[in-house]
């Protein structure tokens, strides 16, 4: 064992790529199923569809949050992404009286440059976290990274602030929508 972590020999210590185990299966494939309701998420044309295909994305992300054994992110991100922000996204929709069906002004004509940025993007993502994570090994039979009081911990004595933010941040959008909507209705009484 070196100081980074463990490191496997080729003589058998590690399974290996080719044989996986069932959580890394079931990991890949709600993975690839996350993947796709993701590509549905941006490329439909009814706002309604995207909020709820964003509501299956999401809940693919806790599953795989949950594969990782990372219980507490997992559940935070079905109370405030599911929980919260699509609901907000959906009453802000109802609020703002969002077209319900097919809507002209959701296509900008602009695929190919999305397309391309979206690559670039995804692209630029991957080399990051694999440049970043490339000799970082983690200790499996050390403590519990994804912990619930681990998590907790961090969360709370690092990230207090942003968490507040978001919240001021989601009660604005509410409040814009209702003036936006009362507006609507003041202008055709």
């Amino acid at each position: 064992m070196g100081a980074a972590g463990p490191v496997f020999s080729l003589t058998g210590s590690h399974p290996g790529f080719l044989s996986p185990t069932g959580i890394e299966i079931a990991f890949v494939l709600v993975g690839i199923a996350t993947l796709g309701a993701a590509l549905v998420t941006v490329t439909t044309r009814q706002l309604v569809h995207a909020a709820l295909w964003l509501i299956v994305t999401l809940g693919g992300l806790a599953v795989e949050y949950l594969l990782l054994t990372a219980e507490f992110i997992a559940w935070v991100q079905v109370l405030i992404y599911v929980g919260s922000v699509v609901v907000l996204l959906l009453f802000g929709l109802m609020l703002t009286r969002a077209p319900i069906g097919r809507s002209p002004d959701a296509d900008s004509e602009n695929r190919r440059a999305a397309l391309v940025v979206a690559v670039a993007a995804a692209g630029t993502l991957v080399w990051v976290v694999v440049d970043a994570f490339r000799t970082t090994w983690i200790e499996l039979d050390g403590p519990v990274q994804g912990s619930t009081e681990a998590t907790g911990a961090f969360l709370f004595r690092h990230w207090v602030l942003p968490f507040e933010a978001l919240s001021v941040l989601l009660l604005a959008a509410l409040v814009g929508a209702i003036v936006l909507s009362r507006k609507d209705r003041e202008g055709k009484s």
